[in-house]
């Protein structure tokens, strides 16, 4: 074979396979449109099978004999127009006006160190150190909630406890002195009055039977930013003060993941329909996305006691308790030396202060509170809701075991004793 037979071979190569793949591409497309049009009318028989299953009208068999005529239907709109706010902007509109502003301020003296009255301080820097406590002004923020157009406004009773000059400011940009009708420091609520009408207000909603999962809206003034407003949903309800570290307070909390800071407080939580279903009041040191609001209901219960008379009575045993576990019973008892605390569940009582209605009623330091007017406790927050629910002076039936003995007792609660809580 020369070399010009060599080269030649490549070139009919080539032509034989160009020839080869153009019957291949007629092959396969008329393969294709053959399956194709095979598939239609099936799909078209497999209609009429199905259409022949239920009697057809004149109009739908019109229809059907003329497909150019069927008229196009849009399919629903997905999103609401883009002129319609959405349910957050909505409520920002509406209840935004009847959010306002607290700066408060209070004179507080700074104490002396110890240290600067030795001899050897006094030697070296003579009179040029402090020999008097000197005062200087404390100043905070927060937010409320315009109850009442006449200038009823609802906060935190942290956010203007001891406060020398309060000041409101709306939203329109007008400022007022605020004068405190009142403050409850165990629920952590407190009424302020300011000289204005024609105020806008909130609606005041229900608290019973919120559910975690249901959206809410915070708006306030975190760290002095003005009217912002955080969204997210209840996380969880019924959370006690022992839970978040509140043992002082006697409140049952809403939790949210809206986020709330400092000045959040006073502030409303919103639900969904712009009614106030709490009112914002505390956060974790440390944790994020967990805030903390009093209920509604709490807050309309104590708002309409400190407006009438300026303080709220909290019924008051004079008890220090803990919630009986195998393990207090446990170490108690080897401690002790005998078996004395015999109850596997109850409230412990720890101490019992001095001139109680607890003292007065015979309650002891080591009893275990079994049940209270025939209902059974469990932890301390159940002595605490019945304590709260009760009525001052009317007598609450206690039953505690004491020593392997049952023993029932009547105790009359007081009022809580606080200092300090009347202007």
């Amino acid at each position: 074979m020369n070399n010009n037979e060599h080269k030649s071979q490549p070139s009919n190569f080539y032509t034989i396979d160009q020839t080869q793949r153009f019957w291949v591409k007629n092959f396969i497309l008329t393969f294709i449109v053959t399956i194709s049009t095979a598939l239609i009318s099936g799909c078209s028989n497999l209609g009429n099978i199905i259409d022949t299953r239920r009697p057809q009208t004149q109009a739908q068999a019109q229809v059907q004999d003329k497909p150019n005529n069927v008229p196009k239907v849009a399919p629903p709109p997905i999103f609401k127009e883009s002129r319609d706010p959405n349910f957050v902007v909505s409520v920002v509109q509406e209840v935004g006006p009847a959010v306002v502003r607290i700066d408060t301020s209070k004179t507080v003296n700074s104490r002396i160190p110890d240290e600067f009255s030795d001899p050897f301080f006094r030697r070296f820097f003579g009179n040029r150190l402090p020999t008097q406590p000197r005062e200087r002004e404390q100043r905070g923020n927060g937010s409320g909630f315009i109850i009442n157009s006449n200038g009823e406004i609802l906060t935190n009773a942290h956010v203007v406890d001891g406060a020398d000059r309060v000041t409101v400011e709306l939203k329109d940009g007008r400022k007022f002195n605020g004068e405190v009708l009142g403050e409850d420091p165990v629920t952590d609520v407190a009424v302020i009055k300011i000289d204005a009408d024609n105020l806008p207000t909130v609606s005041l909603g229900d608290s019973e039977g919120l559910q975690p999962g249901e959206a809410v809206i915070a708006i306030g003034n975190p760290l002095g930013l003005n009217y912002t407003v955080t969204s997210g949903i209840i996380s969880a309800t019924g959370r006690s003060s022992s839970d978040i570290g509140a043992s002082d307070k006697r409140v049952d909390y809403i939790q949210t993941d809206a986020a709330i800071n400092p000045g959040n407080s006073g502030g409303p939580l919103l639900n969904a329909r712009g009614q106030v279903i709490g009112m914002n009041t505390a956060i974790i040191r440390g944790a994020q996305g967990l805030g903390f609001a009093i209920p509604v209901n709490t807050v309309k219960r104590i708002s309409q006691e400190l407006i009438a008379k300026g303080r709220v009575d909290h019924p008051y045993l004079g008890i220090q308790m803990v919630t009986l576990t195998s393990d207090i019973k446990e170490r108690l008892n080897s401690e002790l030396g005998n078996p004395s605390i015999s109850a596997n569940k109850g409230v412990l009582l720890m101490r019992i202060m001095r001139g109680s209605p607890a003292s007065r009623g015979g309650l002891k330091a080591g009893d275990v509170i079994v049940s209270i007017n025939k209902q059974s406790v469990s932890k301390n927050e159940d002595v605490q809701k019945i304590v709260e629910k009760s009525k001052i002076g009317q007598p609450l039936s206690i039953q505690v075991e004491r020593n392997g003995r049952t023993v029932q007792l009547t105790v009359r609660p007081a009022p809580l004793p606080i200092a300090g809580r009347n202007r």
